[in-house]
């Protein structure tokens, strides 16, 4: 019997043994969070047909499991109002695995690119007050690591930890405020799940089937230029990043993204919907999509910007999605704004508002175009979440109206009864208008609550 026979028959034994051992996938780990008042699934591996208990401390209840012949296991548990710490206790013949310190709250899944990796090491404003007083142990944290993969994975790497000093400075600053603002206004734990890839386009976090639907998307694609810092390919952070996810329980997803697709703007509406609902359709749960609208910066392309802002604009046609405006918090120098406290709160409040029901009274968007009415040479644009509108300076500036033949020009703008009536010299019969819409536009519309107006072109 040679050695290599030998060797190949001791790994044959060891895979069997670990194999036959319950195993979890990494998102399941001690100070994890757990979706309160949900059907929540617990799920991963053992023998095939083996059967376990599974013990939950929060109901103090044993349920049998058993593995089908795919090696496979899943088991829906109820979980209670939101509170902890508790336990799992995963015990089989050959293994028993105990999960302590588990949190019941609110889940949040937070992607995007690089201003949602953005740490506080990474640099933001004030960051040695707010590393020092990140001392919030029912906040928790759960870093996915960067992967790639061809095919959808059923398992990343990482593992939760209680947020504190040491480890918030390393985590998504933006994802850090929301939660800080959610906890403080909740009083119950929050986790959160930072997947985000700097330089990331849209296309990499989508799945393959979307680009089979839709193969215009496939063509707008190639626009996208590979870069030093991620992958350009299709899919690929969604199957090693995203899918691994996809079984786990979330209460909604926070998203900023959009300057890596800046090349291929007019396409950003489509793909982002799609994008949002596909990732609605794994988790097979409509859940609130809150997102961040890019800010004012000098790109190569004049109107590239404006342009992915008008298509996140748009996207607030899908359902139960919310987008917070940052034109106000932004140098078009720095394509990270360093002010990451406001656009976390912003977020939050929109959750607040719209998923939790709280802040009743509190506007949480800034003006958004709702239509524009033609009066002689004039239009009359009309916005919503619009009350107070007031303009930051003496004149009101980036509004531009366009003739019959598509072609823009600067117009006046002024104030009346909350809306923003436009006109200018060159066009006697305006057909359309916008605002903001250069890439490095720093709009001056305001609403009562201090939100920025969102940059617009007419449909």
């Amino acid at each position: 019997m040679n050695l290599r026979f030998i060797l190949m028959m001791l790994c044959l034994v060891v895979t069997t043994f670990a194999k036959a051992e319950i195993t979890l996938p990494k998102i399941f780990s001690n100070e994890m969070v757990l979706q309160r008042e949900s059907d929540v699934l617990l799920y991963g591996w053992a023998d095939p047909n083996e059967e376990f208990t599974i013990y939950t401390s929060w109901n103090d209840e044993a349920v049998a499991v058993k593995t089908g012949n795919d090696a496979k296991w899943e088991m829906n548990v109820k979980t209670p109002i939101a509170g902890g710490p508790f336990q799992l206790t995963f015990k089989g013949s050959k293994n028993e695995i105990t999960l302590k310190n588990v949190l019941i709250g609110e889940v949040w899944l937070c992607s995007g690119q690089s201003n949602m990796e953005w740490s506080a090491n990474s640099k933001i404003a004030n960051r040695d007050f707010e590393v020092e007083n990140a001392n919030y142990p029912n906040i928790r944290l759960f870093t996915v690591a960067k992967r790639t993969a061809d095919y959808p994975q059923e398992d990343t790497a990482g593992t939760w930890v209680a947020c504190s000093p040491e480890t918030m400075q390393d985590f998504s600053a933006v994802a850090y405020f929301f939660a800080r603002k959610v906890q403080e206004e909740l009083n119950i734990p929050v986790g959160l799940i930072d997947n985000a890839w700097g330089a990331s386009s849209a296309e990499v976090w989508t799945p393959a089937s979307v680009f089979k639907a839709y193969p215009g998307l496939v063509e707008a694609h190639k626009k996208v230029e590979p870069n030093k810092w991620v992958t350009v390919e299709k899919s690929t952070l969604y199957n090693g990043m995203i899918a691994p996810l996809t079984k786990f329980k979330i209460a909604g997803t926070l998203w900023c993204q959009g300057e890596a697709n800046t090349v291929n703007a007019e396409s950003y509406q489509k793909l982002f919907s799609e994008m949002i609902t596909s990732w609605r359709t794994e988790w097979n749960n409509d859940f609130p999509f809150y997102y961040v609208q890019i800010a004012p910066f000098k790109y190569d392309q004049e109107f590239a910007g404006g342009m992915v802002r008008d298509q996140q604009r748009r996207t607030l046609a899908l359902k139960n999605t919310g987008m917070a405006m940052t034109s106000d918090i932004c140098t078009t120098e720095n394509i990270h704004p360093l002010n990451k406290q406001d656009v976390g709160l912003r977020l939050a409040n929109i959750a607040l508002k719209n998923h939790y029901g709280l802040l009743a009274d509190q506007e949480v968007y800034g003006p958004l175009y709702e239509s524009f009415e033609v009066e002689g040479n004039q239009l009359k644009v009309k916005f919503t979440h619009a009350d107070g509108l007031y303009n930051k300076g003496k004149k009101i500036t980036l509004f531009e109206v366009s003739n019959a033949a598509g072609e823009w020009f600067s117009a006046k703008a002024k104030l009346k009864n909350n809306e923003v009536v436009v006109s200018s010299k060159e066009v006697k019969n305006p057909t359309g208008v916008r605002y903001a819409f250069n890439s490095t536009d720093i709009g001056t519309l305001f609403n009562k609550e201090g939100l920025p107006a969102s940059t617009f072109i007419s449909e």
